[in-house]
């Protein structure tokens, strides 16, 4: 039976060892682009891909605030310029800057998340298109996600702590907060601030099992301190300080740059998380068992996985679901309520329940699954398919979307899950013979 054989691949070692710089080297942990089934439509390139391991350095690239600098605005960019080490500016008027300087850090890595494609950017992260699009041909007029949106530092020792920090820094080593940027002195006198529209970070309650439940969403500031959010994405007045949080990342924490949400997992969370292998062995399960359309008695079959991953075109035997009962058929062409578009209002032939008609494509990104349990229910509308555990998971996170609205989402395509019913468990019909 492969629900065995499946079981004994679950924990074989991560599918990035092939991306890895050394021979064995520390995995602090992944983090994960919402939206994307298992890579970019297109395929992942260089940096911009769905997925990024970060991995100790060879050489500590952590830098740690060090000294602080008042000066008039024109002195601020001379010192800004020729120090060549990593500052941040505060510009408090027209006339005056506050420049923290920072210092190498032996202890930790820094790694820089955000739009740009300069070389201080690890990560390079493009706004995702809801339906699992490529962003290139959806051009996007204008990315809410700044070009240097976040920075993640990992202690280089034992646990291997993560902790977030808002804004990154550029390719003259200064991160620039502007007169108009929400900036501020805490009461023991150190700078602060907020970037145009925010990081936000929720850290599940539970961890990333099938008993978490979402926590709260959080604003992160440049100094890594926690405020709640603001009125709206870019106001100008911060959120309240939460004492009682911290910046530090944790298994299945989520992390909204405005415009991509990423999902970070660490490294033993990983372990956990079902591989490649174990998917398709649960797919080969069910197609073993010879799944059939009710109505044209056809066999059908999941397709593989790197078809599913691309969303290429449907094939013969794909299964097709009508997602209000949750009846699995092949693709038949009767039952049409509406001529405008087809597939919204179709009346199943097994028990006369009407609405959406879609095909089935199995959820390819094992980072999204909350356990291994075998891919029974699916998604609502878009008919992406994982354990019953993960579905239900997924669409109770509200995840932010546009500048203050929060709705759950298909982590493996980002389209927004329906308000009266999220997720559909699916009836197969097995072999007549």
């Amino acid at each position: 039976m492969l629900h065995t054989e499946a079981k004994s691949l679950m924990f074989s070692s991560s599918q990035e060892e092939h991306c890895a710089p050394s021979k064995d080297p520390v995995k602090y942990g992944e983090l994960v682009v919402l939206g994307y089934n298992g890579s970019l439509p297109n395929g992942d390139r260089g940096r911009r891909k769905s997925r990024f391991a970060l991995y100790r350095r060879t050489k500590a690239n952590g830098v740690k605030p060090s000294t602080v600098h008042i000066l008039n605005t024109g002195q601020a960019n001379k010192a800004v310029n020729c120090k060549g080490q990593h500052s941040i500016s505060y510009t408090l008027s027209r006339n005056q800057t506050v420049v923290v300087e920072y210092s190498h850090d032996k202890d930790t890595d820094m790694f820089q998340i955000g739009r740009s494609t300069e070389s201080p950017i690890d990560f390079v992260v493009t706004d995702t298109i809801a339906g699992g699009q490529e962003g290139e041909e959806t051009p996007i007029t204008q990315s809410t996600i700044s070009r240097f949106a976040c920075r993640v530092f990992c202690e280089r020792n034992p646990p291997y702590t993560a902790r977030i920090y808002a804004a990154g820094f550029d390719s003259s080593k200064n991160i620039f907060l502007g007169e108009k940027a929400a900036k501020w002195k805490n009461p023991d006198g150190h700078m602060d601030g907020l970037t145009t529209n925010g990081v936000l970070v929720m850290h599940p309650k539970g961890g990333f099992t099938e008993e978490s439940k979402p926590g709260v969403w959080r604003e992160i500031s440049v100094c890594g301190d926690v405020y709640t959010l603001r009125e709206t994405r870019s106001a100008q007045t911060p959120g309240k300080l939460v004492e009682n949080e911290s910046n530090i990342l944790q298994d299945g924490s989520l992390v909204d740059l405005c415009g991509a949400t990423l999902l970070w997992r660490t490294a033993e969370g990983l372990f956990h998380t079902p591989t490649q292998k174990h998917l398709e062995a649960l797919r080969q399960e069910i197609n073993a068992a010879r799944p059939q359309c009710p109505v044209g008695l056809n066999t059908l079959a999941f397709p593989s996985m790197q078809r599913s991953r691309a969303l290429s075109s449907l094939e013969d035997k794909q299964p097709w679901v009508y997602l209000a009962c949750g009846h699995v058929h092949g693709y038949h062409n009767w039952g049409h309520r509406s001529e405008q578009e087809p597939n919204t209002q179709r009346e199943c032939p097994m028990c006369r329940m009407v609405g959406p008609y879609v095909p089935l494509w199995l959820g390819c990104e094992p980072a999204f699954y909350v356990d291994t349990g075998a891919p029974t229910h699916a998604f609502v509308p878009c008919g992406h398919v994982c354990s019953e555990k993960s579905v239900k998971y997924w669409s109770e996170i509200p995840l932010p979307h546009g500048t203050h609205a929060f709705h759950a989402a298909c982590p493996f395509c980002a389209t927004q899950l329906s308000l009266t019913q999220g997720c559909s468990k699916l009836i197969f019909q097995g072999p007549v013979d």
